[in-house]
């Protein structure tokens, strides 16, 4: 007699398995819509009737995700969404895709996870593989959601299959998407591995194996934790080039035509995202309770941190130079979201700076071609909420003491904000030569 997962074998190679996907945000549902791409069918559940209504309908809320694409998948009966967790027992395969921020004191909340796995053990059956997407520490895969699930008395490797494979989404990204990224995946068992390579090697391009749940866990917060040092390494750069009286982005750009043992990264005014600045903190909790300090980690998050009251300073220095004071000036900041060509605003080092130029005085405005109302999300305590996209003419750029160049969306023309406004500091580095004496950097002022 076949086991559940010999059962579950068979499906996957028939494709007839159904999939399931909880969480249909900006991981969960480019997920799903890949998943249906490959011909299985799809049943996407939120928390949220709007967001599951909207879906049913064919309508996408993620940027990277088309309506047009997921409409089509809809039609064909491939995607579907509900609200109704005991759908999940139609589900042979279960993606976990749910938010795991942080608590006040910067440890992980896992509250979303756990409730979603309470969810898959209240419909656990023989023959179902599920996989946690969720950036967390290593560990949590078989330390927090295989007790949940092995407490129905089902056994793990034989009747069900549980596994961990980060997601790796770049919002906005037009080369790399969820299909051509290569896909870990590290199984509690060679058992979960084998049949998780299965049905995923049928949705993305290229599948590298690990050999634990714990080191795909790791491979996630490594990712980000590389990325959070190398900005920070940038970041400081910068503020060193600033008192060499050096042009940080000369420097950069020179070190990078070496074609070895050198990877660029670029200055700004601080990180956002809900990874780099997130993910690695969990590496640092769980290696806390090891009685081991990251201080590497500690350092970065330190150095990024201090970015936006870093941008605020220029701008305050710049605006002096002009004998002008930052208290009454006005000041546009041009791209609020935290990464160019999106319109996502988490963790956006642009609301921070706001929130410093109000405190000290400051008038200012926005203009983000993506980002259409900044609203009060309780998070944020930026004054006179909400705040609504100015359009970018030119006389508003005329009417301000300064403009701060803060995210560097594509659609904005800088040659015309630069010839425009009066002064101009621009963190991104987006504008190169002197200025006309008009253009400040994160590292000094352009002559010209």
């Amino acid at each position: 007699m076949s086991n559940g997962l010999d059962q579950l074998q068979e499906r996957i190679d028939r494709g007839t398995a159904t999939a399931g996907v909880v969480g249909l945000g900006y991981v969960g549902l480019p997920l799903a819509v890949e998943i249906a791409r490959s011909r299985f069918r799809v049943i996407g559940f939120e928390v949220s009737a709007t967001v599951a209504a909207g879906i049913s309908a064919g309508r996408s809320h993620v940027e990277d995700v088309p309506t047009a694409v997921l409409a089509e998948l809809v039609s064909q009966g491939l995607i579907q969404a509900t609200t109704d967790a005991a759908r999940l027992k139609d589900c042979d395969v279960i993606s976990i895709c749910v938010p795991t921020p942080l608590n006040k004191t910067k440890d992980p909340d896992l509250s979303y996870v756990v409730a979603a796995a309470e969810s898959c053990k209240g419909a656990l059956r023989r023959g179902q593989l599920i996989i946690l997407e969720s950036t967390t520490y290593p560990g949590t895969t078989r330390e927090v959601l295989l007790p949940i699930l092995e407490s129905t008395g089902l056994k793990i490797g034989t009747d069900f299959a549980l596994c961990f494979s980060p997601e790796r989404v770049d919002p906005g990204n037009p080369v790399w998407r969820t299909r051509n990224t290569p896909k870990v995946i590290g199984g509690v068992t060679p058992r979960c591995t084998a049949v998780a390579m299965a049905f995923y090697g049928k949705v993305f391009d290229t599948m590298v194996p690990v050999h634990s749940p714990e080191a795909a866990e790791l491979v996630k917060v490594y990712e980000n934790t590389f990325r959070l040092i190398n900005i920070a390494l940038v970041n400081e750069l910068a503020q060193a080039c600033d008192k060499l009286e050096l042009d940080v982005w000369d420097v950069i750009d020179a070190a990078a035509t070496k074609p070895f043992g050198f990877m660029k990264f670029t200055p700004g005014p601080g990180l956002g995202g809900h990874c780099i600045p997130l993910d690695p903190h969990y590496l640092s909790w769980k290696m806390r309770t090891l009685q081991f300090r990251t201080r590497m980690i500690e350092l970065a998050s330190e150095i990024n941190a201090e970015m936006p009251a870093y941008v605020v300073q220029k701008a305050s220095d710049a605006l002096n130079d002009r004998k002008k004071p930052l208290k009454g000036s006005r000041v546009l900041v041009l791209g609020v979201a935290y990464k160019k060509n999106i319109g996502d605003l988490r963790e956006s080092p642009a609301l921070d700076i706001i929130r410093l130029l109000q405190l000290k005085g400051a008038e200012v405005r926005y203009h983000d071609p993506h980002v259409a109302m900044i609203v009060d999300d309780g998070h944020t305590s930026i004054q006179g909420l909400p705040l609504h996209s100015d359009p970018l003419t030119d006389q508003l750029l005329r009417s301000q003491d300064l403009v701060v160049i803060v995210t560097d969306h594509a659609e904005v023309d800088y040659v015309r904000v630069l010839r425009e406004a009066p002064l101009v500091l621009d963190t991104r580095g987006v504008l190169r030569g002197p200025g006309g004496g008009k253009l400040v950097t994160l590292s000094g002022v352009a002559k010209g």
